[in-house]
């Protein structure tokens, strides 16, 4: 699977961004629940797991990772399966399943606790591993988080309320082919770019995960969590990232203004340098 060209939302001349795949180290793998991991590490010092975002992978994480390795850590970035070189799940996945997944990550590198930053996607997968299994964590980062559910607008609600009766209709009178159709229009009409983007395994895994609201899951986690937002975030706008602050019982929240959602990346010098005074702290 080959590495997917830079998300269009980034800035051309966004810092960091020049160096995205220029000078990183080889990318190694290992086997992770049966899946053949492709993985980045780099430094030497305490370890820091980095989990990319959905349709992202690990050399979107370079920029951070070569300014974070000097300060004096190890740095373990693998491609999320079904994402840059990690062949996909064998089936469809929860978010949930990609959580256990990080757990089987950390045992196959020898981690036994780590710092961990999460972009995304990868921060859903913050939120559950903070809450369920804070014993693996030293402290968390997450940029930019997805996990909160975003209200629908009142059209949009009702437009999914009809489409799930009419399809739930079609289903029950055994008419699966005009069912399908109606999915298949309704996802082309109607869905995220994320969603037009899947396909097979992936856009069941997409529906699986942008389904789960994870805000109880904040509630409960138990380490000491540093948020870093953009003010210009489209994708996970600031106030779910206000909102994560206040329901995490340890959290702090830095904005960086101007930036979008990929904030530490238009940021990566800053982001590195308070990522590491909070890791020392």
């Amino acid at each position: 699977m080959k590495q997917e060209p830079l998300p269009k939302s980034l800035p051309v001349n966004g810092e960091g961004l020049q160096k995205t795949r220029g000078n990183q180290p080889p990318i190694t793998t290992l086997d992770v629940k049966g899946i053949s991991t492709a993985q980045i590490v780099h430094g030497e010092g305490p370890p820091v797991v980095l989990l990319h975002g959905w349709g992202a992978h690990s050399g979107l994480m370079w920029p951070l990772v070569e300014r974070l390795a000097p300060l004096g850590y190890r740095c373990y970035v693998p491609d999320l399966p079904g994402f840059g070189q990690t062949p996909p799940p064998p089936e469809a996945w929860s978010v949930f399943d990609y959580a256990a997944w990080v757990l089987a990550l950390l045992e196959a590198n020898g981690l036994e606790r780590v710092h961990l930053f999460g972009h995304s996607f990868g921060g859903r997968l913050g939120l559950i591993l903070g809450a369920e299994h804070p014993e693996r964590l030293v402290k968390m980062v997450l940029a930019d988080s997805a996990g909160v559910r975003p209200k629908p607008s009142t059209t949009g609600s009702l437009r999914l309320k009809v489409y799930r009766a009419a399809l739930n209709a079609l289903r029950g009178a055994g008419l699966q082919a005009q069912a399908e159709r109606l999915r298949g229009w309704y996802g082309s009409r109607y869905g995220s770019a994320d969603y037009k983007a899947a396909a097979g395994v992936m856009r069941e895994t997409f529906v699986k995960v942008v389904n789960e609201d994870l805000l109880p899951y904040a509630a409960r986690v138990k380490v000491s969590t540093l948020l870093f937002w953009g003010d210009r975030d489209a994708d996970t706008p600031l106030e779910q990232g206000r909102l994560l602050e206040r329901t995490i019982p340890d959290a702090g929240l830095v904005v960086w203004e101007g930036a979008g959602h990929y904030s530490y990346l238009e940021r990566a010098a800053d982001t590195a340098r308070v990522m590491d005074h909070f890791f020392r702290q």
